[in-house]
């Protein structure tokens, strides 16, 4: 087998996930949308949004992300 330098590249396909939120929290998103937009002048649905806004949130708790690489180093 050839050595290559460039690891394997993980998956990448999507993976559906259907939720119900509460009307006070899709309002909130629907304003967050359009905060968005006037912010950057480009219109994203709440749907390309939420996936974005769950990553940033992931990355900023740093108790999770410490547990994570706790977990991957095998402590």
């Amino acid at each position: 087998m050839t050595s290559i330098k460039l690891p394997r590249i993980p998956d990448r396909s999507p993976v559906k996930i259907a939720i119900h939120v509460p009307p006070e929290l899709a309002r909130a998103l629907d304003d967050y949308a359009e905060f968005y937009a006037r912010s950057y002048a480009s219109t994203e649905p709440v749907t390309e949004l939420i996936p974005a806004m769950l990553q940033a949130f992931l990355e900023s708790d740093r108790a999770f992300v410490k547990s994570r690489r706790g977990a991957a180093s095998g402590d």
